[in-house]
């Protein structure tokens, strides 16, 4: 298992090291198109490079100057055409009503609501406040209760 690891990482390297040179070859030849007898380090035995034979450069946004490269440029993509799934089905058809019944507003009480709010938020408050002190006279009746209850319980 660790043996297959190793050698598809030695693999992906050495193709690395492949475009890395190929790169570097286009980039010399970009820099220097003159001179064609430039010490390199692969030739066969007709003096041919292998590193110019086996670049293949791919231009997808670039227009190279030089006409060996732009052999290598590639078409644009062409994308698939998007289709609205909610445009392409038929708008559903509402019933025709009478424009008329809708000048009326949703809630007939709004303008009361509006004009009595302030009325019941104090009304609002004032009710928490009974509340709690209902509750605080409660606690305090429990526990008279209690002391009483406990002191008759401690006279006999």
């Amino acid at each position: 298992m660790a043996i297959d690891e190793e050698e598809t990482i030695e693999q992906a390297a050495a193709a690395r090291r492949e475009r890395l040179k190929a790169l570097k070859a286009a980039q010399q030849l970009l820099e220097n198109p003159e001179e064609d007898g430039a010490p390199n380090d692969k030739e066969d035995e007709n003096g041919n490079d292998d590193e110019e034979n086996d670049v293949n450069v791919k231009f997808r946004n670039y227009l190279p100057h030089d006409k060996q490269l732009q052999e290598g440029k590639l078409a644009p993509p062409k994308l698939p055409k998007f289709e609205d799934p909610v445009a392409s089905e038929p708008p559903i058809e509402e019933e025709k009503k009478d424009p008329f019944l809708n000048i009326a507003p949703k809630k007939p009480n709004w303008d009361l609501r509006r004009d009595v709010q302030k009325k019941l938020d104090k009304l609002e408050k004032r009710t928490q406040k009974a509340i709690f002190q209902l509750i605080e006279q409660q606690e305090k009746e429990k526990q008279l209760a209690e002391e009483d209850g406990k002191d008759d319980d401690s006279g006999n």
